[in-house]
């Protein structure tokens, strides 16, 4: 059974073709001892270039701590632009590593807890187009993943409608007349995976083992969980899952448009979808020469996206521009869904809480639901956390809103949790990130667009306590009110045990000024510093009388006493500076 191109090329070519095994055993032979050995070359130099990939990121991160590595002088500007540039300069690389480090890049692009700002940014916006691979090659893989059911394809198109770093995507036509795309995954892709993501397992256990890089973060885990998501990605059928289950979430409304599923054509390499044409959603001038507003499909896809957050629990985790588009009629229409996620019923529950905490301006009891939900680790002085989100209720939140309140919220939290004991489970994160998105696209729509100014009717059954009506908002009164009065009972009780311990003589006071014991540690870390530069300045100018004596040999005893002394000094420099970044954190926060 061949399945042919009408393209152009008016051949057809079977799988047996495709795979090398009709031309003979000659032939056969020396092209599975060629696969093998470059199989072999892969895994040896493959290894090789992620770690040495690895080893220069550490080495520049090191170095751009260094303040005495900035031309001109250390100043926060030259190290965010060089930052900016090493972000540029990671996601180049991951682009040349192939579909594994861009998948990898996407996801990491969704942990500010890890990541400085200016990384995930870039990661952000890391795309993944890269060369179409050859028609006889999909033509193959369809025979092999489909066999007889290929006999269905009319008409399969030379040329893919795009082609990214899993799959590409060709139009066909069925024997029913059904119009169809067909999403075929790369050939050879799941063992380059597989290789990839061991590697950068071992590469997160050294990483572990590391006492400052691996100090609060579990790069083990982090690595586990990758690997988890991108080999569920390499298996079409889940995608299938995700896509009938969202579309299944619209069907009654017309307004939204999602691919239905050919599933006698669906694998777990190839992906059979409804041909759904639309006009790509950031192409205004498209939009209004068809009589589409701009403005009105902003507010539509922005109830859509509140719609799965609020109400379904299951949402599109990519809303970029190139995974929207807007049909003749004005419908939204959603692509692809490799990723998707999933907000369980517990966070709905503490999401809620947060907003009614949120929407009251009410940052103590905010902060406190952060902590309960484990943004906020134990132990942690909670002070100049809740200075930041008093800030963040006050100008972000406050009418009028802003157009990039979303953006300006995620900032402010990406810089909140990065470098610091704070961890954002990754539910929140990827809702954040997909709000923040989507946010950008209704901004290319609409520049007056904000998704805060319309979300409050689809707020309304989150700030019950679950969502599913308002008894929840009765209860959750009642139990407060509850605990209020189960505590003022108690005030008697303890103002009469405490009186009792003051007149006995025994009662401590305990006072925790957290802000207090940090400079009291930077001052004496600045103490430690002064002290060792005079030392070593001591030990300079020995070495330089020393060398212009008459026994300059000696000159390699200071030199010898100063490289302990030298390597102390650079960690007093670096913790200084540490501790400086948190207090110029916490010091937005007061303004």
């Amino acid at each position: 059974m061949t399945v042919s191109g009408v393209a152009g090329s008016g051949h057809a070519v079977t799988a047996q073709a495709v795979s090398g095994v009709a031309a003979g055993a000659p032939t056969r032979g020396i092209g599975s001892w060629r696969r093998a050995r470059l199989d072999d070359a892969t895994r040896i130099w493959r290894p090789l270039r992620i770690w040495g990939l690895t080893l220069k990121l550490l080495a520049s991160l090191w170095w751009d701590g260094r303040r005495w590595s900035y031309p001109g002088g250390f100043t926060p500007e030259r190290l965010a632009a060089r930052q900016r540039r090493r972000a540029r300069w990671l996601t180049q690389q991951f682009l040349s590593l192939g579909s594994a480090f861009i998948k990898l890049g996407q996801l990491l692009s969704a942990r500010p807890d890890v990541l400085p700002a200016d990384v995930v940014e870039e990661l952000s916006h890391l795309q993944d187009r890269v060369p179409a691979f050859p028609f006889s090659v999909v033509e193959g893989l369809l025979e092999q993943e489909l066999g007889e059911r290929c006999a269905e394809i009319l008409d399969l198109e030379e040329v893919p409608l795009g082609s990214a770093s899993l799959a590409q995507v060709h139009r066909a036509s069925l024997r029913s007349g059904r119009q169809v795309v067909f999403k075929v995954q790369r050939p050879g892709l799941e063992r380059l995976f597989r290789l990839d993501l061991e590697v950068l397992q071992q590469v997160a256990a050294a990483v572990q083992r590391h006492p400052r890089w691996g100090e609060g973060r579990d790069w083990i885990g982090i690595a586990k969980e990758c690997r988890r998501v991108l080999l569920r990605e390499l298996d079409f059928r889940l995608e299938a899952e995700h896509a009938a289950r969202f579309r299944q979430q619209f069907l009654e409304d017309p307004g939204i448009r999602i691919p239905a599923v050919v599933w006698e054509l669906s694998s777990r390499r190839v992906l059979c979808l409804d041909y759904v044409p639309g006009i790509k959603i950031t192409d205004r001038p498209a939009l209004v020469a068809a009589g589409i507003e701009p403005a009105a499909v902003a507010e539509k896809g922005a109830a859509s996206y509140l719609q799965q957050l609020v109400r379904f629990g299951f949402f599109h985790a990519d809303p970029h521009p190139g995974n929207l588009a807007v049909a003749t009629d004005g419908a939204l229409i959603y692509y692809d869904f490799g990723m998707m996620g999933q907000i369980s019923e517990r966070l709905r529950s503490r999401l809620g809480r947060m907003v009614r905490a949120a929407a009251a301006r009410d940052a103590t009891t905010l902060v406190e639901e952060l902590q309960q939900a484990g943004v906020i680790a134990e132990g942690v002085d909670l002070g100049p956390v809740r200075r930041l989100v008093r800030v963040m209720l006050t100008e972000a939140l406050t009418p009028p809103f802003s157009s990039n309140v979303l953006q300006k919220l995620s900032g402010d939290l990406y810089d909140l949790v990065y470098g610091q004991p704070f961890r954002l489970p990754p539910e929140l994160i990827f809702v954040m990130r997909a709000l923040s998105t989507f946010e950008g696209v209704g901004r290319s729509l609409d520049p007056g667009f904000s998704l805060v100014s319309i979300a409050r009717p689809y707020l309304l059954p989150l700030m019950t306590a679950s969502g599913s009506g308002p008894n929840d908002l009765i209860n959750e009164l009642g139990r407060q009110a509850a605990e209020v009065g189960s505590r003022a009972l108690g005030i008697p009780r303890r103002l009469d045990e405490s009186l009792a311990r003051i007149e006995q003589g025994d009662l401590q006071v305990q006072i925790r000024a957290g802000e207090t014991d940090r400079l009291l540690r930077r001052l004496a870390l600045a103490q430690q510093s002064a002290g060792q530069s005079f030392l070593l300045g001591g030990l300079a100018v020995a070495a330089a009388l020393l060398a212009a004596s008459a026994r300059p040999a000696l000159v390699a005893i200071p030199l010898v006493l100063g490289l302990p002394v030298a390597t102390g000094w650079l960690k007093l420099q670096s913790r200084l500076q540490r501790d400086g970044r948190i207090d110029q954190l916490q010091g937005g926060g007061k303004g």
